[in-house]
């Protein structure tokens, strides 16, 4: 067992450690506690330090004391008074041992009453919160700012995305031929998946709804000689895609709008949505299907791609916001929701689709988040220059707890292929052998297609 070094004579300190080494005894953990004073308490028999939470101030544990909630834990880690050293969250999960949730039962409780009691009316010294401080209206017609949402996670820096995306900018679910891929392969593949799924053709009409960095649109206009349009609410995303939109010659095969899907017109043979819906809120879900509906041609194609939950035994069960879930919400992603996917079917039939295949790709968004955050953790001097060692830290939290997430089955992940419904046949082929079927890598369309 690594040995305690003992640096500070505090009585508190001491009664900290006790405490800390009982639960250390009932966790079987293989990384470290670090206080302040720079000592370390394994968290486990024959437990090693060079995986380690550090706790930085006592102050860190007045506070979660004071409020034992897991916002408070997270605003700690943004302020730096916990940290993760030697790793990120992904490691402090693979090496966490066979704790469950009757752990804590096996501590000695006047051990933690001695070791805690102490900290419970120090010094706290509240920082500022790095949640998103302003409304979250449910409702597009009850004053709802869509923008504002979306601009508070994507208007962070395009550098910071470059640190951890692949080089074409893709900010959703990657495909994985097989788990040995690496991210650029893996979105190259979700890239052709989905404009294979949607079977694009030459001179049809494509839209993409939350075009992000442009990544979809162009390699549809590209390799499958479409004409592609998209729009997004980010202003980075726009002047990012733009840019793109001139190095690559594609000026009058691919045009971006920052405009809100809302306020589109016109007709559209393909429509993407790719990890926008999650922004449009539930209250506005019916909304959303229905302006998907009448930008389509009759038997136009929607593939809807969507983060999920899991579905519950009542729809007021299933709104009940977890505590992790609520944190993504208010740190991250504001104003996001999350369907299941019984309700996603059901809004596209309700709405006027007729849905032809639903796919489940949980474990290739666990693989995505688990590489971006790799990549962002190697990343991470880069990145702090960029946005922050506040919200560097956000970001390294929520990229592993979405990759467990995603890995434990706690979240999910669909792509719907639907048409919009008319009269006779759908007009698609009789098998999905297109999708797979091996053959020679899509060439670029010609300049006048």
């Amino acid at each position: 067992m690594p040995r305690i070094v003992t640096t500070e004579s505090e009585p508190r300190l001491q009664a900290l450690r006790a405490f800390l080494t009982d639960l250390g005894q009932s966790l079987q953990a293989d990384f470290s506690l670090k206080l302040w004073d720079g000592s370390h308490v394994p968290l486990g028999p024959g437990a090693r330090d060079d995986l380690s939470i550090a706790i930085n101030s006592p102050r860190a544990i007045t506070r979660l004391l004071r409020r034992p909630r897991l916002s408070t834990l997270i605003d700690l880690s943004a302020e730096g008074l916990i940290t993760i050293e030697g790793g990120t969250l992904l490691d402090i999960a693979a090496r966490r041992g066979g704790a469950t949730k009757g752990t804590l039962r096996k501590v000695d409780k006047m051990r933690a009453v001695k070791g805690l009691a102490p900290f419970l009316f120090g010094s706290a010294g509240a920082g500022a919160t790095n949640a998103y401080d302003k409304a979250q209206t449910a409702k597009f017609d009850a004053g709802r700012d869509d923008k504002a949402l979306v601009q508070f996670h994507y208007d962070l820096s395009n550098a910071f995305y470059a640190l951890f995306l692949d080089p074409e900018m893709v900010y959703s679910c990657a495909y994985f031929p097989d788990w040995e891929a690496g991210i650029e392969e893996a979105q190259q593949a979700k890239l052709e998946m989905i404009c294979r799924k949607l079977r694009l053709r030459p001179g049809e009409r494509f839209l993409d709804i939350g075009c992000g960095w442009g990544g979809l649109v162009c390699h549809a206009a590209r390799h499958h000689g479409v004409e592609a349009h998209g729009v997004t609410l980010s202003q980075a995303q726009f002047d990012f895609a733009q840019a793109k939109i001139r190095r690559l010659g594609l000026e009058g095969r691919v045009t971006i709008e920052l405009k809100d899907f809302r306020e589109l017109t016109g007709t559209f043979d393909k429509i993407a949505s790719i990890g926008m819906f999650e922004h449009v809120g539930l209250a506005n879900r019916d909304a959303y299907y229905r302006q998907m509906r009448d930008l389509l041609r009759p038997r136009g194609l929607l593939l809807h791609h969507a983060i999920t939950r899991p579905a519950k035994k009542s729809t007021r069960a299933f709104r009940r916001k977890r505590p992790e879930y609520a944190a993504i919400v208010n740190y991250i992603f504001p104003g996001s929701e999350l369907d299941h996917i019984g309700d996603t079917v059901t809004s596209l039939e309700r709405n006027g689709f007729e849905v032809h295949d639903v796919e489940a790709w949980r474990e290739h968004y666990a693989r995505t988040t688990r590489l971006w955050c790799e990549r962002l953790h190697a990343a991470r001097e880069a990145a702090e220059a960029e946005v922050g060692p506040g919200k560097l830290r956000l970001w390294l939290l929520y990229l592993a707890g979405v990759s467990l997430g995603f890995e434990r089955g706690t979240i999910g992940i669909y792509q719907s292929l639907a048409s919009r419904r008319a009269r006779g046949l759908s007009g698609l082929p009789p098998t999905r052998a297109d999708l797979y079927e091996d053959g020679p890598a899509p060439r670029e369309a010609p300049a006048g297609a």
